[in-house]
């Protein structure tokens, strides 16, 4: 009888993007996907009430606090932490099945999460967006206007101390401009992914 080749499906690669808030993650984020259509985005689970446009199971699953706590209580989370008094986390199985599909995905969470996963997740790309400057840090979290200048404060001066646990991370990319950032984030992705190494 004949045999057709062999079909093996190589597993996919996590990518973590992290910086801190206001840096553009989620603009750089869908440059990033309309450039390379085949990365998922795994949508993670928040206690936070949603940002106006934002969609429920589009930028985060919206829940309440008792039912997240539940979820961690049952270890469904791959990482999850607290940051700026609400609850943030990512699921494991549902990051593990795509990978198992061979679909590389991108997570974008915080550093706390990011050093959660390190130790976890053999061959995942740990990527670091930085600011152009601090000063253009602070005029994004004011321009976004979501918050109130306290909120907005308290996020600056946690952004600010954020920024120096970038060190840690494989790869830090300067969101100067969003199309070179996505670009410059690709670039590595694919390199990774043609030499094949963790």
């Amino acid at each position: 009888m004949r045999r057709g080749p062999r079909v093996t499906t190589e597993p996919g690669r996590l990518i973590v993007l992290s910086g801190p808030s206001g840096v553009g993650k989620d603009t750089v984020l869908h440059e990033l996907r309309t450039l390379e259509p085949r990365l998922r985005y795994s949508v993670s689970y928040t206690t936070r009430a949603p940002r106006p446009g934002e969609v429920d199971g589009v930028a985060y699953a919206f829940i309440d606090r008792d039912r997240f706590l539940a979820m961690a209580e049952r270890g469904e989370f791959l990482e999850w932490a607290e940051v700026h008094g609400h609850l943030y986390g990512t699921s494991e199985a549902r990051v593990k099945e795509a990978l198992d599909r061979g679909e590389d995905i991108v997570l974008k969470i915080d550093v706390q999460g990011a050093a959660w996963i390190r130790p976890r997740v053999d061959g995942a790309i740990f990527i670091f967006l930085l600011p152009p400057s601090e000063e253009e840090l602070r005029r994004r979290l004011v321009g976004r206007d979501t918050e109130d200048e306290a909120s907005r404060e308290l996020r600056f001066r946690n952004a600010v101390a954020e920024l120096a646990d970038g060190a840690a991370y494989d790869h830090r990319v300067v969101n100067d401009d969003v199309g070179r950032a996505a670009h410059e984030i690709l670039d590595i992705v694919r390199s990774r992914r043609a030499r094949g190494t963790s």
